[in-house]
């Protein structure tokens, strides 16, 4: 990989290699874009087959983190660091607090969080170095488990998403095929049953799915059964890549609208369901209720306050939707314009007072 041509291509502003042998830290801190704010993103911790996917991961996810928080509204940009290393054996103190010390380094420019691979207790070791980390335990002012807050953001979007299929954002009556029922599918699920939704659902993890079953009335099916179900409403909650050629002709919903990352497992699917007249929610927007949760840490956290800016994902499916339309482009490259576009605004904003302020000077 050529990275400086890479990195030109596409943005981003600093890549960081960070090291320590005694304690054997190989990380790769990268930051893509702070024009709205400091570059707030995830830890993740993987066996990567050699150093250029390490590279290349975190290349995309900090990308990916951009577009999310431009797209949520919030006034940060996007990084992602990763640590190479085996999350079940490779982990000790002396790791997480040398990491620490290289995101101390960067003086606020680079905010982390747990990921893939990362937990609490190991953002409560980095704490101990920085300030510049969210997701630590609630004992330091955290805003603790984000998955309800993820699913209530799912919830709002989807219904948003419903009102552009059916008229109307009631999900009552509606259908809502979900496929996992993880933590974040869990409270997504609540949500619908308090509303007067029927579920299908469908999990690899039988006691998982026993749960919703019990508590909610859902339906079970088999995984391989979840698309062709007589549905209003897909929701991958999942793993990524559900929507693809095989499963596409079996869906009959209107509204895909669900918690998983990268459902799309190319950019062609979301052609394909756009001409097809399926509404589509796009991933990182409507699944952005966990990195509002923790970004309100920032200004110390208030459940209440954070909660108000998740209900906002109502409103960002709404500007999809929107833009979608004035451009005649699919929803996933309208989550796309939507936060370039806001980006854009800042950098011309930001390019008008710098020369305003050189015309006063001049004047002076």
């Amino acid at each position: 990989m050529e990275l400086f041509q890479y990195m030109e291509r596409y943005d981003y502003e600093q890549m960081v290699f960070c090291q320590d042998k005694l304690s054997g830290l190989k990380a790769i801190i990268v930051i893509h874009d702070t024009t709205l704010g400091p570059a707030l993103g995830g830890t993740r911790m993987w066996t990567y087959e050699n150093e250029d996917a390490a590279i290349e991961d975190a290349l995309r996810l900090a990308r990916g983190m951009t577009y999310k928080n431009a797209a949520a509204g919030l006034n940060l940009g996007g990084g992602k660091t990763v640590i190479i290393g085996d999350p079940r054996k490779d982990k000790n103190e002396e790791m997480f607090r040398a990491f620490g010390r290289y995101i101390q380094g960067l003086n606020g420019r680079y905010i982390t969080a747990e990921d893939v691979g990362t937990t609490v207790e190991d953002m409560d070791i980095i704490h101990d170095e920085t300030d510049f980390v969210t997701g630590i335990s609630p004992a330091f002012g955290s805003s603790g488990n984000p998955s309800p807050v993820t699913a209530y953001g799912v919830y709002k979007g989807m219904k948003a998403a419903a009102k552009e299929a059916f008229g109307t954002d009631s999900l009552t009556g509606k259908t809502v095929a979900v496929q996992g029922v993880g933590n974040v599918a869990y409270h997504l699920c609540s949500h619908l049953h308090k509303e007067g939704a029927n579920l299908i659902v469908t999990d690899i993890n039988k006691e998982a799915v026993e749960r919703v079953v019990a508590e909610f009335g859902a339906r079970a099916v088999d995984p391989d059964d979840i698309y062709s179900q007589d549905c209003d409403i897909y929701a991958p909650c999942a793993l990524g890549a559900t929507i693809n050629d095989e499963t596409i002709s079996k869906l009959k919903a209107k509204v895909i609208a669900g918690a998983a990352n990268n459902q799309l497992k190319e950019t062609r699917h979301g052609d394909k369901i756009h001409d097809m007249g399926i509404v589509y929610a796009p991933d990182y927007v409507i699944n952005a209720g966990g990195v509002i949760n923790v970004a309100d840490e920032l200004y110390g956290y208030n459940a209440e306050r954070a909660l108000k800016k998740v209900e906002g994902i109502y409103g960002n499916i709404e500007r999809v939707l929107e833009i979608s339309k004035r451009d005649g482009i699919p929803t996933y490259l309208a989550a796309d314009r939507l936060a370039e576009e806001r980006i854009e605004r800042m950098r011309q904003s930001r390019s008008q007072f710098l020369q305003n302020g050189h015309h006063i000077l001049s004047r002076r």
